[in-house]
């Protein structure tokens, strides 16, 4: 363990249904040198990746539509959600997964990828580093629908949207999904879509 302020660390599982939740209970020393006992629960999903893809001469993006039940049981009426194509990374390497998820979910086989960073999503209660990505596409890169794979039921709609529109989805909110804002935002601050 490197940070020397933790010690007795002692996990239990509390559910592996879906992925695994534990309850984390250990010791953690104050500034002033006495140690307390702590006690949270954190959500181990595995890492996963994330990519906008753009076009700079059509000024579009591709976004994919879902339905995410936590955005629902959490006000969402629709349950949809507009967000970046994104998936787990399970055995592969970061590049690899958003490759194959791009193509999956989309259905554009990409050529190039860049990574631009990494980010914990929601550090309070679950494990999950977010690789981010960006790749250019043509037409000409379309292999199929996408829409996702059956088997995991997913139902994903494609949107090829216009850049500006897609950017002020945020402000009317539309787009609620942080992945999402952030790789826009980094697409319009760092004017790949001028």
């Amino acid at each position: 363990m490197l940070n020397k302020h933790i010690k007795n660390l002692k996990t239990e599982v509390l559910s592996s249904n879906w992925y695994i939740l534990n309850k984390v209970t250990y010791d953690y020393q104050r500034k002033d040198g006495s140690w307390e006992t702590q006690s949270r629960e954190a959500y181990d999903r595995g890492n996963g990746a994330t990519i906008l893809l753009y076009n700079r001469v059509s000024k579009k993006i591709i976004l994919t539509r879902q339905f995410r039940l936590p955005t629902f049981i959490n006000g969402n009426k629709s349950g949809m959600l507009i967000e970046a194509c994104a998936g787990l990374l399970d055995k592969d390497n970061a590049e690899d997964c958003i490759r194959k998820e791009t193509e999956e979910e989309t259905g554009y086989k990409l050529d190039k990828v860049q990574k631009i960073f990494e980010s914990y999503m929601s550090p309070g209660s679950v494990t999950e580093i977010l690789y981010f990505f960006m790749a250019e596409y043509n037409p000409k890169m379309k292999v199929y629908e996408g829409g996702g794979l059956s088997e995991e039921q997913e139902h994903i709609e494609v949107l090829e949207l216009d850049f500006d529109e897609a950017y002020n989805m945020i402000e009317t909110g539309e787009i609620k999904d942080g992945k999402t804002i952030m790789l826009l935002q980094y697409a319009k601050i760092n004017g790949l879509l001028d």
